[in-house]
C-alpha cells in the first residue's frame, strides 16, 4: 500500500476514480483525518498512505499519496463534524456504477464518546461537487454544501432526510464488454460524442484517449470496421485510464498544468531578487568611487583661489602625481563645487554600506526561493492544488466593480479606459453589454451565462452605466444595450473605444442604484 501513487486529473472521470479505488483494500484501519485547506480532507490509512479528497467545485478529485498532505486540524464546521463522526475502520468502498459518486463505509469506534458506523458519500461531479455524511441507514447527518428545495427540487441535501442518488442513466460498462459487436450503438455517430454518451466512466478527456489508442480521428463517423479497434482501446483504458499522449500520463499532465503558474510566479520573483542583487553589487563596488569623489572635492578646495567664477572645466595638478581634469558647475563657486563632489562621495558610501547589510539577507532569500522552486517541481498533486489555491488567494483582485444584480446575475462595471477594455474583452458572446448613449462612461457587462436577462436586471445595470458616466445625476439618461458579440474595437482605436450594433435603449436616472455591491 505504501506506493508513490496518486491518480488524479484536473477533471476526474469515472474510470480514473475506479483506478484509485482498486488500490484501496478493505477492511483496513484508519488513523484520523487531516485538513490541508477548507476544501480538502485527507484520511490517514495504514502505512502512512493518505486518501486525499478534494471536494470543492469546480475540479474535485480523490487520490492516494504517501508523501503526506501537510494538513492539520479542521478548518470549517463541516470538517469538525467529519473528524468527530466519521471514524473507525474503512470497511467498504463502492462506486455508483462508473459515475463520479463514491461511498466509503466506516465501522465506527467505541470510546469516551462512541462514534457509530457511518457512510461518507463523495460526489465528484464538477461544479455540483459535495461531500455528505450519512448514518448506516442512509439518513443525512451533515454535508459541506447543504441544498434546499429552492435550488434542487429533485435532490435536496440537508440533515434528517435520506440521501438520494443522482438521476439514473443507462450506459455500457466498459469493464463488462466482451465482444466488439456490443458497441453497435456507436455506429453512424461521431466517435468522441458517442463514447461520452454511451460508455460509462468516460468523459471528453478519456474519449479522446480512446480515439488515440484506437488510432482513429476523434470526430470521425464510426463504421463497422472501427469497432474492433475501439473495443481493444477500451479494454486497455479500463486497465490504465491515463493519457499516453506524447508519452505522458494524465498524472504528469495534471502536475504540469498546476506547476506552470506556480513556477512562473516563483521564477518572476527570483528574477526580481537577482536584479536587486545586481544593483547591490554595483552599489558595493561604488565604495572605491567614494574615495575618488572625495579626492576631487579636496582638489577644488585646495585650488579654490585659482578658480574663476563661471568655470565649466579645469585641469588641476594632482598632489598624488600628474594632473586631473574636472567638470564643474559654472553656477557655483569653489566651495559649492567641492560640496557637489563630497555629496556624491557620501551617497556612494551610503549605498555601499546598505549593500553590505542587505546583500547577505538577499542571498539567503534567493537560496530559500530556489529551494521552494525545487520543492514545487517535486510536489505531488494534493500539495500542488493547495499551493495553487494559496497563489489564487494572493493574486490581484479582478478589474472593475463586481455587483450582485436582481435575478442572481453578476454585473461588471469598468471605472476607466483600461478596465473598460479588460472587462469587455473578458465578456462572453452572450453576455449583455451596456453603455450610456453618446457620452463618455463605463462599460457595463451582465454575465448572463446564455440565459435570458429579465428587465429588472437590465434596469439595474443601466443605472450603474448612467451613474458612472458624464450623465451622473441627470434624469432620463439613454443607455444602450446589446449582446457582447455585437461589440467590437475598431482597428487602432484607443483602449475602451468600441463600436456596436443591434442595440436597444433604456431610459433611467443617473443615480447610484441600491443593492449588494462588491469591488
Amino acid at each position: 500500500m505504501c506506493l508513490p501513487f496518486f491518480c488524479t486529473v484536473e477533471f476526474m472521470e469515472g474510470l480514473q476514480i475506479a483506478a484509485v479505488l482498486r488500490r484501496l483494500k478493505t477492511p483496513q484501519a484508519t488513523h484520523g483525518w487531516r485538513f490541508p485547506d477548507e476544501g480538502t480532507a485527507s484520511l490517514v490509512l495504514e502505512g502512512g498512505v493518505e486518501l486525499v479528497m478534494q471536494y470543492k467545485p469546480p475540479q474535485p478529485s480523490i487520490s492516494l499519496s504517501n508523501k503526506g498532505s501537510g494538513g492539520g486540524p479542521p478548518r470549517t464546521p463541516f470538517q469538525k463534524q467529519l473528524a468527530a463522526r466519521v471514524r473507525g475502520a474503512l470497511t467498504r468502498v463502492e462506486q455508483l456504477k462508473l459515475d463520479r459518486v463514491v461511498f466509503f463505509e466506516f465501522g465506527g469506534e467505541s470510546g469516551f464518546v462512541d462514534a457509530p458506523a457511518t457512510r461518507l458519500i463523495v460526489e465528484l461531479t464538477g461544479r455540483n461537487a459535495n461531500i455528505i455524511i450519512c448514518d448506516n441507514k442512509g439518513l443525512i447527518l451533515g454535508a459541506d454544501r447543504l441544498i434546499g428545495g429552492d435550488v434542487n427540487r429533485y435532490r435536496e441535501v440537508k440533515p434528517g432526510i435520506p440521501w438520494r442518488p443522482p438521476p439514473p442513466y443507462d450506459k455500457l460498462d466498459p469493464r463488462k464488454i466482451r465482444d466488439p459487436s456490443e458497441l453497435g450503438g456507436l455506429l453512424g455517430k461521431p466517435l468522441l460524442r458517442a463514447l461520452v454518451k454511451q460508455i460509462d466512466g468516460i468523459g471528453p478527456n478519456l474519449a479522446r484517449e480512446t480515439a488515440k489508442r484506437a488510432s482513429l480521428d476523434a470526430q470521425r463517423i464510426v463504421n463497422e470496421a472501427d469497432l474492433p479497434a475501439i473495443y481493444h482501446a477500451l479494454l486497455a483504458l479500463v486497465e490504465n485510464p491515463e493519457s499516453e499522449i506524447s508519452g505522458r500520463s494524465w498524472r504528469e499532465e495534471s502536475r504540469e498544468t498546476l506547476q506552470k503558474p506556480l513556477l512562473a510566479a516563483l521564477d518572476k520573483r527570483l528574477k526580481t531578487l537577482r536584479r536587486r542583487l545586481g544593483d547591490l553589487e554595483k552599489a558595493r563596488d561604488e565604495a572605491d568611487r567614494a574615495e575618488y569623489w572625495r579626492h576631487l572635492g579636496d582638489l577644488v578646495l585646495a585650488y579654490a583661489h585659482q578658480l574663476k567664477p563661471g568655470t565649466e572645466r579645469v585641469t588641476l595638478p594632482d598632489w598624488q602625481g600628474g594632473e586631473m581634469t574636472l567638470d564643474l558647475n559654472p553656477a557655483l563657486d569653489a566651495p559649492g563645487n567641492a560640496e557637489r563632489f563630497y555629496r556624491r562621495a557620501r551617497r556612494a558610501r551610503k549605498r555601499a554600506a546598505r549593500a553590505d547589510r542587505e546583500e547577505p539577507l538577499l542571498r539567503r532569500e534567493i537560496n530559500e526561493l530556489q529551494k521552494e522552486i525545487a520543492a514545487v517541481k517535486e510536489a505531488d498533486l494534493p500539495l500542488l492544488r493547495r499551493l495553487s489555491k494559496e497563489l489564487r488567494k494572493g493574486a490581484k483582485p479582478p478589474p472593475g466593480i463586481r455587483l450582485s444584480a436582481p435575478g442572481g446575475f453578476e454585473v461588471w462595471v469598468g471605472r476607466n479606459d483600461k478596465e473598460n477594455e479588460l472587462l469587455t474583452r473578458s465578456a462572453r458572446s452572450q453576455d449583455v453589454w451596456l453603455h450610456v448613449q453618446g457620452l463618455p462612461g463605463s462599460h457595463v457587462i451582465i454575465r448572463s451565462g446564455g440565459k435570458p436577462v429579465p428587465l429588472d436586471t437590465l434596469l439595474y445595470a443601466a443605472r450603474w452605466a448612467a451613474y458612472y458616466s458624464k450623465a451622473r445625476g441627470e434624469k432620463n439618461v439613454a443607455v444602450d444595450y446589446t449582446l457582447k458579440k455585437y461589440v467590437w474595437r475598431p482597428r487602432k482605436a484607443a483602449a475602451g473605444q468600441v463600436l456596436y450594433t443591434r442595440a436597444k435603449t433604456l431610459f433611467v436616472d443617473g443615480v447610484r442604484p441600491e443593492g449588494p455591491r462588491r469591488e
